[in-house]
């Protein structure tokens, strides 16, 4: 394990582009541990507050860089999931792009699984990661999957999706999450649809849970 000996946790840290699969191997992980054993963090939890701005301003921010993210925070709380410790964390609306005023409370547990489009491309939070999960797939299978998410779970117009993934989110995954890969210990191709792949992962979760 990557840190400190005196960790209560594996943490598992799983990226790609928006629209890879993430969020399927995540829950194929905790689905087989079970949620007694697994807390799930999604890093869209932290993205900065934008209630300050009017709507109109907040549709511009780069919601695919770095910046747009609360990263000091997330690492605080990992860290203290890490030692046995619970957090809040807020809950953010994507059709807003607001933090809600209601917390999430999470309790620590064996495993730690952290998602997010950029986890790896930040050094502060790729450090404490113990199992590096990269989940691959064609950029115009990940565009799709978010077209027809960001319309019917977000409210998005698909002029406003299309207007936004060539604006930020294709230069950003060149820029930030395709070089993150080396980084990787495993590189899930298909997406999330690779059995072969979670399979192995969850073996070598159970591994790191026996030390």
């Amino acid at each position: 394990m990557n840190n400190s000996n005196n960790r209560k946790a594996v943490l598992v840290g799983i990226a790609g582009a928006s629209g890879s699969g993430k969020t399927m191997v995540a829950n194929s992980i905790v689905n087989n541990f079970g949620v007694d054993n697994i807390v799930f963090l999604q890093s869209d939890s932290y993205y900065i507050d934008l209630s300050h701005l009017p709507l109109s301003k907040r549709t511009q921010i780069n919601f695919d860089h770095p910046d747009s993210f609360d990263y000091e925070l997330l690492v605080k709380h990992l860290k203290q999931l890490l030692n046995g410790k619970k957090i809040e964390h807020s809950v953010y609306d994507f059709t807003t792009h607001t933090r809600k005023k209601e917390k999430k409370t999470l309790y620590s547990k064996k495993i730690i699984i952290l998602e997010g489009i950029l986890i790896f491309a930040i050094p502060e939070i790729r450090n404490l990661i113990d199992i590096k999960i990269l989940v691959d797939a064609p950029l115009d299978i990940c565009f799709i999957r978010r077209l027809k998410r960001d319309m019917e779970e977000r409210g998005r117009s698909m002029d406003a999706v299309i207007e936004q993934y060539m604006k930020t989110v294709r230069p950003m995954y060149f820029q930030f999450i395709e070089p993150s890969k080396h980084y990787a210990d495993i590189v899930i191709p298909h997406g999330g649809m690779n059995i072969t792949a979670i399979d192995i992962i969850q073996s070598k979760i159970e591994n790191l849970l026996k030390h």
